[in-house]
């Protein structure tokens, strides 16, 4: 087949490697504008471009792709198939009916739950057991076009946002090649999503990250793990942003204590008061350093009665 691919993000790459092993010709990548980044804001490609560099494919990064002449250079390539995984924008419907079969999308869930740009994060947020990938025939709408192939996922108490991440863009990859055969073999069958069942899930943003001490044990330890390795749980000690990388459940009669407060049982262990006891944090990061292990913050940092970890 003849394809165009758009993505942006680590996500896209193993469904782009899969498409070329496969041996279908990629005749064009498009992915968004290359955006600064860092404190010292040097300008950084997406990977989606890196891997077309890499292999030699036409890229093209549209800052808004529905604009006239953006459709029309895609009209150029005469693509069978447009396929998208994570691109980052809405595509118009003069995009979506050019190609022989369509525009195929790979999108991190079980459709129609979690539709939007952050599947994997809520379902870990959740406490879902289980997410997964589908590949959708694209509408007009956000994710609500017809289920062509779906791939269960199970979600281990260990899984992180980083590590869900990897799973769902090796499954998709492959889920998104067996797709295409299958079309191509006019043997699929297109099942409509059940609107009354999608939720909507929108873009995280930085601020989202910010703990409170005030939940129960489960959603801190769930948002810790959804939100690693961005944008990060974070808290803040003596007016220092400290990320919380890892952290477990533990039993803690926290009367007489306020949410947030730091208690030091052994030189060891660090544990903040919640609404439902209390959890002991195991990997940290204070601002401007590295990530270390509770018992080296401890060493660093001689913890008082009322000191707490505090919301801003």
């Amino acid at each position: 087949m003849k394809i165009i691919f758009m993505g942006t993000p680590d996500f896209s790459v193993p469904t782009l490697d899969a498409i070329k092993k496969d041996g279908n010709e990629i005749v064009l990548v498009v992915t968004q504008p290359d955006k600064k980044k860092g404190r010292k804001g040097i300008l950084t490609p997406p990977p989606v471009k890196e891997w077309a560099v890499k292999n030699n494919i036409s890229i093209f990064q549209p800052v808004k792709l529905r604009e006239k002449q953006n459709i029309e250079e895609l009209e150029k390539y005469e693509a069978d198939v447009i396929v998208v995984a994570a691109f980052g924008q809405i595509l118009p419907k003069e995009v979506l009916d050019m190609p022989k079969y369509g525009c195929i999308n790979v999108h991190a869930s079980l459709l129609p739950k979690y539709r939007g740009a952050s599947p994997i994060q809520w379902a870990i947020l959740n406490g879902d057991d289980e997410t997964g990938v589908t590949t959708m025939q694209m509408g007009v709408g956000l994710d609500d076009g017809d289920i062509l192939l779906q791939k269960k996922v199970p979600i281990s108490s260990e899984d992180t946002g980083g590590s869900l991440f990897d799973k769902l863009s090796k499954v998709g990859a492959d889920l998104l090649v067996e797709t295409l055969h299958r079309i191509e073999k006019n043997d699929i069958v297109r099942i409509p999503q059940d609107d009354e069942k999608a939720t909507h899930v929108g873009l995280i943003k930085k601020d989202f990250g910010i703990l409170s001490f005030d939940e129960e044990n489960k959603y801190i330890l769930n948002k810790i793990r959804a939100l690693n390795p961005w944008p990060s749980a974070f808290t803040f000690y003596k007016d220092k942003m400290v990320k919380i990388w890892k952290a477990k459940s533990v039993s803690f009669n926290n009367k007489g204590y306020e949410y947030g407060d730091l208690v030091v049982e052994n030189k060891d262990e660090l544990l903040v008061v919640t609404r439902n006891g209390a959890i002991s944090i195991l990997e940290l990061q204070e601002e401007g350093k590295k990530r270390i292990k509770a018992a080296d913050f401890l060493r660093g940092h001689k913890i008082e009665k009322g000191d707490k970890f505090i919301s801003k």
